[in-house]
């Protein structure tokens, strides 16, 4: 997995370039009925929900993205675990949905292609009261506890899993965070956060088991070096300078 642009990354907001071509982010097809099951699984390193590909990235892209499934990254009940940092600072957990360009066949096809992937990904932090959307996944966290288990889990509304605003986002050219490391993702980085509730927490980073039947905790990659990336913002990160006379 080395290269020159691996992820994740720091995002420095004092660096981070403001692109006013940047659009909001736009989801189609992400409300699904509870009568579409949707294939849950532990694959060792992480929790990954199946997704149709009916979902689709229609707007914030130059290309049309489809969905393929989403998967989480977390931390101990120690420690953070998110996988990107801002400014330093590393979040409880974080969720990427990983989508490939609907110009090719298939996920594993798109995958070696420079414009195959699009990943978005944001914050999961603990907050007041119980998430609904989180909680249609991690209630049903205890049935795949050892690995290659899989489950069966009604379609739920994936928006909510996301920020409500998808305006405002951070993006730049990187990699699958798990081997091959393929340097095919366009990356797009939500600035704000998820709130689950401290015991919906404490059930993402303490039911799932590892290959060595081990709790499967802390499963985020160190960050990466930028070698000279460029960070996109879709809004103004500082505020401007105002020069006053005199």
């Amino acid at each position: 997995c080395g290269g020159t642009k691996q992820s994740p990354i720091n995002v420095d907001t004092a660096q981070a370039i403001f692109s006013p071509d940047l659009r909001p982010i736009q989801l189609s097809g992400y409300s699904l009925p509870a009568n579409e099951l949707l294939k849950l699984k532990n694959n060792g390193h992480t929790v990954v929900l199946e997704l149709p590909d009916s979902l689709a990235l229609t707007g914030g892209y130059a290309q049309q993205y489809r969905a393929a499934q989403l998967h989480l990254h977390w931390g101990s009940p120690s420690g953070p675990g998110s996988e990107h940092t801002i400014n330093g600072r590393r979040f409880a957990a974080e969720i990427h949905v990983v989508h490939y360009n609907t110009k090719y066949d298939s996920f594993t096809e798109a995958m070696v292609h420079p414009d195959g992937l699009a990943v978005l990904g944001a914050f999961l932090e603990v907050g007041h009261g119980e998430n609904q959307y989180y909680h249609e996944i991690l209630k049903h966290l205890f049935e795949i506890q050892e690995v290659g288990q899989e489950t069966l889990v009604p379609g739920f509304n994936i928006a909510g899993l996301l920020p409500a605003n998808l305006k405002f986002y951070f993006h730049y050219n990187g990699s699958l965070t798990t081997p091959p490391c393929y340097q095919t993702v366009k990356w797009t980085i939500f600035n704000q956060t998820m709130l689950l509730s401290h015991h919906q927490m404490s059930m993402l980073v303490s039911t799932l088991r590892s290959p060595d039947d081990e709790l499967l905790q802390n499963n985020y990659r160190p960050v990466q070096n930028l070698h000279g990336r460029w960070v996109l913002a879709s809004f103004q990160t500082t505020p401007s300078v105002k020069h006053t006379p005199g």
